[in-house]
């Protein structure tokens, strides 16, 4: 039987940031840093923080995004998550993304899954949204997921989610914002990148509750 468990900033930089956060590759500091080998057609990826500020035109793009009633979601996520998916060697501690640091600075960290502020806390019901690199023993492997993979989210109180994946999505255009909104039901959003250039698309896995 699955348990919820709840917790988890949004303001006008997170509603930049959102948009941000699909328009651009996932760096540690550049494009040096970047693992381009690139996966095939059916493997594209959809991730975390971007390299750039705008979308055609060079406009910023600040989205709409409805926040989960349950909770304040000025509230970050607290310490103690962690994300796994068995099948894909993936296992993360969960920390708060930060909009400057990951999107302006272009400065995320690696070795962890970060989580959208604003968007929901694994558990309540409605859309919570993790990146992460698309490195080596971070969100790599995601490019390779299938619907039917086993995902886990341990939470800090030792209790144990799990999701299914359910749909893959290899080719998100990098100013699609649409994936980091609010739904109606609980879901995980899984997001990493395909390449090192800010218009390369994104790729995305979507898990639900396990039945």
């Amino acid at each position: 039987m699955r348990s919820h468990y709840r917790i988890g900033k949004p303001s006008l930089p997170v509603l930049i940031g959102l948009g941000l956060i699909l328009g651009g590759a996932l760096l540690v500091i550049g494009v040096g840093s970047f693992d381009t080998t690139l996966p095939p057609a059916s493997y594209s990826a959809v991730v975390a923080p971007v390299d750039t500020p705008s979308v055609p035109g060079g406009e910023a793009v600040a989205p709409t995004v409805r926040p989960s009633p349950t909770r304040d979601p000025r509230t970050p996520i607290s310490l103690g998550y962690r994300i796994q998916i068995p099948r894909l060697g993936i296992d993360l501690p969960i920390a708060e993304g930060d909009i400057v640091r990951d999107i302006e600075l272009q400065k995320t960290p690696v070795n962890f899954a970060f989580h959208l502020p604003g968007t929901a806390i694994p558990g309540e019901a409605s859309n919570t949204y993790l990146y992460a690199h698309a490195r080596t023993g971070m969100f790599l492997s995601l490019w390779k997921a299938l619907p039917g993979d086993q995902v886990f989210i341990s939470t800090p109180d030792l209790k144990v989610l799990q999701y299914v994946i359910v749909e893959t999505h290899p080719q998100v255009a990098y100013d699609d914002v649409s994936w980091v909104q609010p739904t109606s039901s609980e879901r995980l959003s899984l997001q990493t990148s395909t390449g090192p250039n800010p218009n390369d698309p994104r790729y995305l896995a979507v898990a639900v509750p396990a039945p």
